[in-house]
């Protein structure tokens, strides 16, 4: 609207200035090649002198056309009716002499709305099939640049799917390097589940190998029980009968204990536990079940900082290791130590007995699960069992022979 505005005042300029020159006789050739074709359509115009009267142009003028001032003034955009078509104009009012009369010349020019809808039209549909033209090129670039891009993703995923429930293995093929890190994540979480259920059969393998033989021993003296000839001697089996039972149950829930440490996450690490003050606790129910024979000190360096453990299997940790001496120490066990000393960022438990201890060479077999170097009771569990907990806590677990006895270390992370 602004060009075709523009347009018209620039043929309302050519025409004041023609008939101030020719004192309305006549316009140039240029300005009436201007008014013949101005933007696509012809102009028309009238120029009226000071008293009313015309002093070139066309007779009738459109309807709505604003009143001429008195004074002169800044050109006057309008829209108005001529012959029953709305038309759009400017009405320009200069002051000149014409042929003796002197004052203000009021020069109007119009143009039919019509040529400024049809160049809209015409601009507009241009427009729109340049933009449809640039939106179908894009899409088809997009389209074939996406189907490009997928298709190694494609090919990954028929080959996940071709794979059986079985087969856990990594994932080995190449893949886009945009997805690189989530192959990388879902082959750590292959090889998470792989591992989860190789600790489970083994589980599984080892609960029925070893309660095998105490559950035949059970039953044999749970027959033996009932078949008993007297009263009396009943009494007498019930009673191994009922250490049998004891020992199952101690086995199976040392391999409970073993297996929930293997599996241990860090996402059940929620609790920041002070130890030295946690050992008080943990070991008053340990003091009494003991007895005077063994004495049971701990020793702790002052300010040293909590952990960030799992407060129930640490607890079977050390009362395991405390269980340990006392079963395989021999007779001579009468003190055991519990040392706390801070580290750099983490904190080292040690436990250590006055007891016959292992020997170096040994050392690789006590931490084997069922095995014992000595021939006592027990699960040979204890020590497979505090590695496992150490491990799951992001901790080091070491055995150190000394004389006498042995000493274990527990190194955890503040």
């Amino acid at each position: 609207a602004d060009v075709f505005d523009k347009s018209l005042l620039s043929a309302a300029l050519a025409v004041s200035n023609d008939v101030i020159l020719s004192g309305g006789d006549a316009l140039a050739p240029q300005t009436e090649a201007i008014l013949a074709n101005t933007s696509g359509g012809r102009v028309f115009y009238h120029v009226y002198a000071p008293d009313g009267v015309i002093v070139a142009g066309y007779a009738t003028p459109p309807v709505g056309i604003p009143t001429a001032s008195a004074t002169t003034s800044g050109p006057r955009y309008f829209q108005a009716t001529y012959f029953g078509r709305t038309v759009s104009g400017v009405r320009l009012q200069t002051r000149a002499e014409i042929d003796g009369f002197s004052g203000i010349f009021t020069s109007t020019v119009w143009q039919d709305t019509t040529v400024r809808d049809t160049f809209v039209g015409q601009l507009a549909g241009r427009s729109l099939a340049a933009s449809a033209a640039l939106i179908a090129s894009v899409a088809l670039i997009v389209w074939f640049g996406v189907n490009v891009g997928l298709r190694p993703l494609l090919d990954l995923q028929d080959a996940i799917d071709a794979r059986s429930s079985d087969d856990l293995g990594p994932i080995r093929r190449p893949v886009p390097r945009e997805v690189q890190g989530i192959v990388g994540r879902l082959n750590s979480l292959f090889e998470q589940v792989t591992r989860s259920m190789a600790a489970q059969n083994e589980f599984i393998s080892n609960a029925a190998h070893q309660l095998r033989n105490p559950i035949a021993a059970v039953l044999a003296l749970a027959e033996a029980v009932r078949r008993a000839p007297t009263y009396a001697e009943a009494l007498a089996r019930s009673d191994d009968l009922l250490e049998a039972t004891q020992n199952t149950a101690d086995l199976t829930q040392q391999l409970l204990t073993l297996e929930r440490a293997k599996t241990l996450s860090p996402a059940g690490l929620r609790e920041r536990v002070d130890l030295a003050a946690a050992l008080d606790q943990w070991l008053a129910g340990f003091k009494t079940a003991a007895g005077p024979s063994v004495d049971v000190e701990v020793f702790a360096e002052p300010g040293i900082g909590a952990v960030l453990v799992d407060p129930t299997m640490m607890r079977e940790a050390i009362l395991n290791l405390i269980d340990n001496a006392v079963r395989h120490g021999g007779p001579d066990v009468t003190t055991i130590s519990i040392s706390l000393r801070s580290k750099a960022e983490s904190v080292e438990v040690v436990v250590s007995d006055n007891g016959r201890g292992i020997a170096a060479e040994h050392i690789g077999i006590a931490t084997e699960r069922f095995s014992q170097i000595t021939q006592t009771e027990g699960s040979g569990l204890g020590l497979p069992i505090v590695a496992a907990i150490v491990e799951a806590h992001g901790g080091q677990f070491n055995i150190r022979p000394r004389t006498p006895g042995l000493a274990v270390s527990m190194t955890l992370p503040i």
